[in-house]
């Protein structure tokens, strides 16, 4: 049984990474080498590391490519790496659901200086509706910028909340509109 068990895992493993391979290969093909700035295959899922100003282009080619049709977005995720790293993160997991299949895409933006724009990437939203809200979240908490995005406003706080929560240097405001904010 136990035996059975693994080889059933290995397998699947194993076609996983075959796709990975795959997807490496196609996403060269259609947008050249240097689309490709990191790659980790033993990630669960595997995750590939894309420039920022691409990730439209990359995930309509991966939604739409007869032999990926990553028609699922899971979820957005958005992080901080810190002052010192002086980046913010956004990890895109994807999931064909007719190939069973799951990648995740990371994108690097340089972190802003106060007063300056907000680090901007492509929306997504075009390609899986889903990604509005993510976006929108990832906006919020974090102040990255989604250029065409349909809809791009706070979800989470109130439209006129001073910074952004997850963020690691973040301060919290003292007040807002007369109420005491620090407990």
């Amino acid at each position: 049984m136990l035996r059975q068990y693994l080889c059933m895992k290995y397998e699947t493993y194993n076609h996983q990474l075959m796709a990975f391979e795959e997807i490496i290969r196609l996403l060269t093909q259609d947008f050249g080498p240097a689309i490709i700035l990191a790659k980790d295959p033993h990630a669960v899922p595997p995750a590939i590391r894309v420039p920022s100003r691409h990730i439209s282009e990359i995930c309509q080619m991966l939604h739409e490519h007869k032999k990926t049709y990553f028609d699922y977005l899971a979820c957005i995720t958005a992080l901080d790496n810190g002052p010192e790293a002086n980046t913010l993160e956004l990890i895109y997991n994807l999931y064909s659901i007719p190939y069973d299949l799951q990648l995740m895409l990371k994108v690097l933006v340089i972190r802003d200086k106060p007063g300056d724009p907000l680090p901007e990437v492509p929306s997504v939203s075009h390609v899986w509706r889903g990604a509005n809200w993510y976006e929108r979240e990832a906006y919020d908490l974090v102040g990255i910028s989604f250029t065409e995005h349909p809809d791009l406003r706070r979800i989470l706080l109130p439209s006129d909340w001073e910074g952004h929560p997850l963020r690691k240097d973040y301060t919290v405001q003292q007040q807002y509109h007369g109420i005491e904010t620090t407990y």
